[in-house]
């Protein structure tokens, strides 16, 4: 088989790693890819980004199935656009994908087929936002409609802080039309959780929970990032509220799913808060999360080929998804100055050794010498049959790895 994977990310080198293990892959061509997908077995990066230079390129190679790792591709209807001539692609369309692409959208559907969730507002006008923040209870959660990177959502303690969200998202327009629109939520206290599940449309089966640790300093300190790290499986799912979440917002979901016509062959991810009155879903995603992905994938034991065939013949009632036991512990090392500025350019040493549990993101290859080229420049993945051992094996990789001002949370697994 020929593989088209879609993006540029650690999650896609993760992606790239599991699929490269089914013995039927014979190529994974990655577009346009990283410094990993550049030396992964099977693998060559493709400098495409367009859509319609996408489709161009899986008709010349025969690519027998496109997988798509980012958000944007998807809500812009590459799914569509792939199955329209007549191509395998794994993800949902461009319909489906609004569940990420617009927070309205998505917080509607919810209400709509009585998905447990936070009471929300939604605001196109400014002065109407900057009234309604008189008499609304604080904390309060200002969210950005549109896609803003995973910085779209501003908690706010106070009404100043809220002011300001709001005149930024869609006075300043900080994300260039994503904050046109905005959605103020009531604010939930409780524990993160991730939950990556796979769909056919007409079942859907969980994966392992994750636990992100969003905040750039040790005990979930400072400015949020992308995530500097997770630890699977997130002990706070419990088996109480595993049930919960599938009762209340899990089986909910999919009779939205169904009763909307949505073409979902793809990945579901539900964002949850964990609170004393059970679980909340906080948001939607349409794909695998980032970095959640390389330890949900380090410990899954099925082939996720087959999984994701399995998905697009709408099989996966008679699917099972196997897991190792234990934990796995993924670690994010970043450039000093991330969320904010940071340098690049600075060469990456990886030893030998711990190259299997190194998924590069923010890296390129140059001249056969792999150098940092963004913010979160790389995962390093433990995993042991306890989180402690899954986190000293992480922990322990890390000193394996150099980088010039190489940044990274110590407390990443501690509970």
């Amino acid at each position: 088989m020929k593989i088209l994977l879609i993006g540029s990310g650690g999650r896609e080198h993760a992606l790239a790693w599991k699929i490269a293990k089914n013995e039927r892959v014979e190529k994974i061509f990655v577009a346009p890819g990283n410094g990993g997908t550049a030396r992964e077995s099977k693998c060559e990066n493709v400098n495409i980004t367009e859509i319609d230079e996408l489709l161009e390129f899986a008709l010349e190679q025969c690519i027998d199935l496109t997988v798509v790792g980012p958000e944007d591709p998807l809500t812009k209807g590459i799914v569509d656009k792939f199955k329209m001539k007549g191509l395998k692609i794994f993800g949902p369309s461009e319909k489906a994908a609004m569940l990420e692409g617009s927070k309205s959208f998505s917080k509607d559907f919810m209400k709509k087929y009585g998905v447990k969730t936070s009471e929300y507002e939604v605001f196109y006008d400014v002065d109407k936002a900057l009234a309604y923040l008189e008499t609304c209870s604080y904390p309060t959660v200002v969210k950005a409609d549109g896609l803003a990177a995973g910085k779209g959502v501003a908690i706010c303690e106070n009404k100043r802080e809220a002011i300001d969200a709001v005149k930024s998202f869609m006075v300043d327009d900080i994300f260039n039309g994503a904050g046109q629109k905005i959605v103020i939520e009531e604010f939930l206290e409780g524990v993160e959780a991730s939950i990556l599940s796979i769909t056919d449309g007409e079942t859907i089966i969980p994966f392992i929970s994750a636990k992100d640790h969003k905040q750039i300093f040790d005990g979930g300190k400072g400015p949020n990032t992308g995530g500097m790290g997770v630890l699977a499986p997130n002990p706070y799912v419990t088996k109480e509220i595993l049930k919960d979440f599938e009762e209340k917002i899990m089986n909910r979901t999919l009779v939205g799913i169904r009763e909307e016509g949505f073409d979902y062959k793809g990945i579901i991810f539900f964002g949850l808060m964990i609170t004393k009155k059970g679980s909340y879903l906080l948001e939607y995603n349409v794909r695998m999360g980032d970095p959640e992905t390389q330890s949900v994938l380090n410990l899954m034991e099925s082939d996720l080929l087959e999984l994701i065939e399995s998905a697009l013949i709408e099989n996966l009632k008679n699917t099972e998804v196997k897991w190792k036991n234990g934990a796995c512990v993924n670690v994010v090392l970043a450039s000093k100055g991330y969320p904010a500025s940071y340098p690049k350019g600075y060469e990456i040493i990886i030893e030998d050794e711990i190259k299997d549990k190194v998924f590069l993101a923010g890296a390129k290859l140059e001249n056969d010498v792999l150098k940092t080229n963004g913010g979160r420049v790389l995962s390093v993945v433990g995993v042991g049959e306890t989180v402690e051992k899954a986190r000293e094996d992480a922990y322990r990789a890390i000193e394996k790895v150099e980088f010039k001002d190489k940044y990274y949370r110590s407390d990443i697994g501690v509970i």
